[in-house]
């Protein structure tokens, strides 16, 4: 049996405990804690039984990582890695896959039938489970854990969440036998910091407060220009000498991460040793990869500092990871990605500012945004304690920053969402009895308490107002119908006396006092009078009491019917949107009678956006006439998003590529109308910025010669590269599809994926 060579803390040893027992185990734990420990035990576990570990991350950059750390570990021959677009050693005893793989093998499409892939595989690691919050990705970790086969042992790897139980809850009652083991322990404790007049105070003083001695620091409200452009090099020299390097500077602009850079290259962070080290693996990794040479940050990293954001080259990224994890680049100035799970351990975490840009404007971080940042300082093993430093800024008080410090993480929030995929990769395999019990497992179905409380809440609200509201008896035992119907002839009355003078008015100012339509509204008032006469409210002290009791319970009982109404349609949400998915794929034919036609199983293949659109776009004949260059254009346009504001493009699509996306406008019109005509809102792309970029790559031309044509990152452009081959691949794999158009797609495919859009390991 396998053992460690060294002592493991309570929380390990208890979910060990628990795999040893055959039970799954959600481990939610903080960062830097050792939760990969208990998944290496289990790892070798089942190695020593001849049986296989998936091991699954939320990022590529992750896998890439985690299967280089595992080959260093076990040997090249027992890790293998899938992630959309790399396959090594497939069959290894140890698979590291993104968790979109993981899922698309428990639909068994593209990566073979479900009962190949998943022979003998014994556990099933979701490696930063907390990622089932984020809104592109969330989806997928629930349907991998609602999919994953009963007899394969998940081993959920978490930061701390607020709502561990029911997420252990939910894990349990839909895959069984599912333990939780919970630390809030920090092996290496962390102590914060705020950095202000070129000073270092402690946040939280003793009292778990913050410290007295901010308060009376006095922050100029007047210096926000001058608070943007200060330099962090005057801190970083003050962490240098405390020696509290090295440091992950967490500035969330790519612009500023740069600009930073160039300013801190000039202090002195490195003894002779580390920039003898540091410059020989520079230059033994770009013999490696020659195309770095020219690189515009490779002055600077000799310096010891570095930038680490999505608009470098994965390349240069996988570099600086891997100085940094020698302890040989001192500083790195990154933005909010680099707290999402890559191994980049630091003694100190600099926090520059706690708010952030979003779609919905400036707001401030979650705690669970701030703790995951802040979670990277302290090294396991290297560090007695890591460090926290948050910056003074005129945008935020010093209190609010002591607050996020002092919080907790936050709740678990299910972000699940049919898609088309998922309708025709369920429906192949289930009725739609059945489907409807799957989307009814769902972490969002079972958390939906959670979501309709605000709505149960007004709900008792109103009940209890209404039940506070007296009407009193009627004294002539009148009902409230009656008390309504005198309530209603009064108002009409009101209404026919008052255009009875109007008339009369008019009819006097005109000399015609005895006006036919005068007399007649006379009448109609006289009548209406005696009606409500003859009913006894009309001379009751309670009525106006009554009737006004009455007037607010009717409101009170219709806002009822309304929350009804919505808790109704909440309480089903998921299902409601995966019927309306339903009508739209039958409308287009890709189902009949609830099963995938030709058309369904084709779709099903695929992972896009919105695979109704893409599907209707490739069998709409309008690539046939493009050569595989142009192909690529188009598919780019399919997957980019809409660009930033400031980014221009030298490169155009030639003639016949842009003629062909003109004419997939009306495709993609129409796909919008019958969307919405069932209350579905899929989002369907057209943006051609970089489709001539993707094609002239395509036709061979230079990468410099590529990047001088347009003000994008580099990492940005080889991101837009890479869906484009992900979608291109995913056609060479699809069945029945145009042969023609396949192979365009793989002639495509190949002339794109090269260095450095293919990654080489």
């Amino acid at each position: 049996m396998f053992e460690f060579n060294f002592e493991l803390d309570d929380f390990q040893k208890e979910a060990i405990e628990h795999i040893k027992s055959k039970k799954s185990v959600v481990v939610c734990a903080p960062t830097g804690s050792g939760k990969t420990v208990i998944a290496e035990y289990a790892i070798n576990i089942a190695i020593e039984n001849n049986k296989r570990v998936f091991y699954t991350t939320p990022l590529k950059a992750l896998s890439n990582q985690k299967f280089r750390d595992f080959q260093k570990i076990l040997g090249e021959e027992n890790v293998g890695l899938l992630t959309g677009d790399i396959s090594i050693n497939r069959d290894a005893s140890v698979v590291v896959m993104t968790t979109e793989v993981f899922r698309n093998m428990l639909y068994g499409t593209n990566l073979g039938r479900v009962e190949d892939t998943l022979k003998n595989i014994s556990f099933v690691v979701l490696d930063e489970c907390h990622y089932m919050n984020d809104e592109e990705r969330g989806t997928v970790w629930e349907e991998s854990i609602i999919y994953c086969p009963k007899d394969i042992q998940i081993l959920a790897l978490s930061a701390t969440i607020a709502n561990h139980d029911e997420l252990t809850g939910w894990i349990n009652s839909v895959h069984n036998n599912t333990e939780l083991v919970y630390s809030d322990f920090r092996p290496v404790p962390l102590r914060h910091f705020y950095y202000s007049e070129r000073q270092l105070f402690p946040l939280i003083s003793p009292g778990g407060k913050l410290n007295q001695r901010i308060r009376r620091i006095k922050l100029n409200k007047g210096t926000r220009a001058k608070a943007r452009k200060q330099s962090p090099a005057p801190m970083l020299s003050l962490l240098h000498i405390k020696d509290m390097l090295p440091a992950i500077y967490f500035c969330f602009s790519r612009k500023k991460c740069d600009t930073y850079l160039a300013e801190c290259s000039k202090i002195t962070l490195l003894n002779e040793f580390e920039e003898r080290r540091l410059a020989q693996i520079i230059n033994e990794y770009i013999d490696e990869y020659p195309m770095l040479a020219n690189h515009k940050h490779l002055e600077y990293i000799y310096s010891g500092v570095a930038s680490h954001h999505a608009g470098l080259l994965p390349n240069w990224k996988v570099l600086i990871e891997k100085l940094f994890q020698q302890g040989l680049i001192k500083v790195v100035f990154a933005t909010e990605t680099l707290a999402a799970g890559i191994n980049m351990p630091a003694r100190t975490t600099i926090i520059s500012e706690i708010s952030k840009r979003t779609d919905e404007g400036h707001r401030n971080f979650t705690a669970s945004e701030f703790l995951q940042m802040s979670g990277r300082a302290g090294r396991r093993g290297m560090d007695k304690v890591g460090y926290v430093v948050t910056l003074s800024s005129p945008f935020h008080e010093p209190k609010e920053i002591a607050d996020l410090a002092l919080s907790t993480s936050d709740p678990l929030a299910s972000q699940f969402t049919p898609t088309y995929s998922m309708v025709l990769n369920l429906l192949q395999r289930f009725t739609l009895q059945q489907a409807k019990e799957l989307i009814l497992s769902s972490f969002g179905y079972y958390t939906s308490s959670q979501r309709l409380s605000p709505l149960y809440s007004a709900r008792s609200d109103i009940s209890g107002k209404m039940k506070s509201v007296s009407i009193g008896k009627c004294p002539y035992n009148l009902t409230d119908d009656d008390l309504i119907r005198y309530q209603k002839n009064k108002e009409i009355y009101v209404e026919i006396k008052r255009l009875y003078n109007i008339l009369r008015k008019q009819a006097k100012k005109a000399s015609r006092s005895a006006a036919d339509e005068v007399e007649d509204y006379r009448l109609r008032a006289y009548q209406a009078l005696s009606e409500i006469e003859r009913v006894q409210c009309h001379k009751c002290d309670l009525y106006r009491k009554h009737i006004k009791s009455l007037t607010v319970l009717r409101r009170f009982n219709k806002r009822l019917e309304q929350l009804d109404k919505v808790i109704e349609i909440e309480k089903d949400l998921y299902w409601n949107q995966f019927v309306n998915l339903v009508k739209v794929l039958t409308e287009y034919e890709y189902l009949k009678n609830n099963k995938p036609t030709e058309l369904g199983i084709v779709a099903s293949n695929f992972k896009a956006e919105n695979e109704l659109y893409l599907l209707e776009v490739i069998n709409s004949g309008l690539m046939d006439s493009l050569n595989y260059a142009e192909v690529a254009a188009v598919f780019c346009a399919l997957i980019s998003e809409e660009p930033r504001t400031d980014t221009h493009i030298k490169i155009y699509p030639s003639r016949k590529a842009r003629e062909a996306l003109k004419e997939i406008y009306y495709v993609m019109r129409k796909v919008n109308k019958v969307q919405r005509s069932h209350k579905v809102y899929i989002n369907t792309l057209l943006n051609e910025h970089l489709s001539g970029v993707v094609q002239d790559w395509a036709m061979g031309s230079e990468w410099e010669q590529i990047v001088s044509q347009t003000a994008m990152d580099e990492g940005d452009i080889v991101r837009t590269m890479k869906r484009t081959v992900d979608i291109l691949r995913q056609v060479t794999h699809a069945p029945y599809l145009n042969r023609e158009l396949v192979s365009k797609c793989s002639e495509a495919l190949n002339a794109i994926n090269r260095e450095p859009v293919l990654e080489i390991f």
